[in-house]
């Protein structure tokens, strides 16, 4: 049995869909550096958006470090707007264009707004960038938090699954 079909607004976000794995590096000034594993997942169900979820794992150990929820919506314009909670009690509202490339696509996506919940860190600005190349995910995240100036945070190479 096969699902509903893509939104055509959706269109555009197509190469995203599926189930991506692989593995990433991460840092910040105030924490050790670390590996991670990471399986990021983008799915529709007719409507026009795209979901998210995310979760990784220490590389290490196995043992879970992050998962969040989003969803991608894209604008007339070629634009897209991303909504993403993060059990941390951080969320994000971004804003970036959607790039079309000959096997796949690019998203730059920059913060409009980072609210959170009282006891959540201080996080001022967020940048995310994802690229597509036929089954292959390229994966970053640069983040401004707790006085810090923005700066590359995560940074994951996934495969389709």
């Amino acid at each position: 049995m096969s699902g509903p079909d893509l939104h055509p607004e959706c269109a555009s976000l197509a190469p995203l869909l599926g189930v991506w794995v692989g593995r990433g590096d991460g840092q910040y000034p105030t924490i050790d550096s670390f590996r991670y594993t990471e399986q990021l997942s983008f799915a529709h169900v007719g409507k026009p958006f795209v979901a998210m979820s995310q979760k990784t794992r220490d590389a290490i150990n196995g043992q879970p470090l992050h998962s969040e929820e989003g969803f991608l919506r894209p604008q007339s314009d070629k634009t897209v707007e991303l909504v993403v909670a993060q059990p941390s009690g951080i969320l994000e509202i971004d804003t970036g264009a959607i790039v079309s490339t000959d096997d796949g696509l690019e998203l730059d996506l920059v913060s409009l707004e980072v609210p959170r919940a009282p006891s959540a860190k201080l996080v001022t600005e967020v940048r995310r960038r994802l690229v597509v190349s036929g089954d292959d995910l390229l994966a970053e995240t640069w983040m401004a938090a707790v006085g810090i100036p923005i700066e590359l945070h995560l940074r994951a190479v996934l495969h389709r699954e």
